[in-house]
């Protein structure tokens, strides 16, 4: 396991070694034995695949890109011992913040430019919602704030987003 783990209390931050900024996930211990986690604000710009040409503009793909980070967020909980799977948790917050399209130019294709931000909008949605009915078909659906930005810190990035659960040992 590629972390630095330091406990401070009831808190323990897992930290990559090569991420000196923040916590890639933080647990903190409630009294009933129960684990609430915080999960890291990840960024992506065509996540999943590595098709990406140096002539060629990053389209943003949420079918790939959403899975993908939550597919990490998995690791992290195995590799931090917490639980097997993200379907053993209650997700009660997902916070989302997708970037607005990378191409057509809003300024040369003002059209274009709403068509791929209302197809953006509409794959985020679908790809969120087919993740929770496919992997985690049991579990309630958390609160989803999402607000669409002009810019992410990570100019490349199609999106940020983060999570808090519960991992309730006595269900």
């Amino acid at each position: 396991m590629d972390w630095n783990i330091r406990k401070r209390g009831r808190v323990t931050y897992f930290t990559k070694k090569t991420n000196g900024l923040f916590s890639d996930l933080v647990v903190e211990d409630l009294d009933n034995g129960d684990q609430k986690l915080y999960f890291v604000g990840m960024t992506g710009a065509l996540a999943a695949t590595n098709e990406l040409h140096l002539d060629e503009v990053a389209r943003m793909d949420p079918e790939h890109e959403i899975p993908r980070v939550f597919d990490t967020w998995e690791l992290y909980v195995r590799e931090a011992g917490v639980c097997n799977s993200l379907a053993d948790l209650d997700f009660l917050e997902v916070h989302a913040f997708g970037a607005a399209p990378k191409t057509p130019n809003p300024a040369t294709d003002p059209e274009g430019f709403l068509a791929e931000k209302k197809r953006l909008r509409q794959a985020y949605s679908r790809a969120y919602a087919e993740y929770w009915k496919e992997k985690m078909p049991d579990n309630g659906l958390p609160v989803r704030f999402t607000v669409y930005l002009e810019e992410l810190p990570d100019a490349e990035a199609s999106y940020e987003f983060g999570a808090t659960a519960l991992y309730q040992r006595n269900k």
